[in-house]
């Protein structure tokens, strides 16, 4: 990967358009930005290249896929040494329902974001999952009332 360069408004304007709707059009981005087709879709590829758009994904709403139920778990581990850490990441990792892990400075040493279908099945997640990762110490969970704001 070469030295990145500096973003200027118009890749500004690019980033903004994708994170709002990555299936546009080249075209479609072009006129938005206020540019031409190719000069766009060079700085579209350009922008890949340099690792400022990592990928396209679809939004999924959970409600829809079955695991309304979301809860954030603050997880800490036993030992901070090397091979404690990348064991419980490569585990957690693992878990079709963990979709987002964090690690964080001073404590807890993990936030995770954990989707399943409802409390049952949260509670199986955790007793039979969770806390059998070795490490693991202690966990709190905390179950999202309401998403006020999500971006990026």
């Amino acid at each position: 990967m070469r030295n990145i360069q500096q973003l200027d408004a118009i890749d500004r304007a690019i980033i903004e358009e994708l994170r709002q709707d990555a299936r546009l059009s080249n075209t479609e981005l072009a006129h938005r930005v206020r540019l031409t087709p190719a000069p766009c879709l060079r700085r579209v590829k350009r922008l890949e290249q340099e690792g400022v758009i990592t990928g396209y994904h679809a939004r999924v709403n959970p409600n829809a896929a079955g695991r309304p139920f979301e809860v954030t778990v603050s997880v800490e581990i036993t030992m901070n040494d090397q091979d404690t850490v990348d064991a419980f990441e490569s585990a957690v990792s693992a878990l079709d329902e963990v979709v987002e892990v964090r690690r964080v400075f001073g404590a807890p040493d993990y936030i995770l974001r954990v989707l399943v279908a409802d409390v049952g099945e949260y509670e199986q997640f955790q007793t039979n999952k969770l806390l059998r990762i070795r490490g693991v110490s202690r966990t709190i969970s905390h179950q999202t009332m309401k998403l006020v704001k999500q971006e990026w």
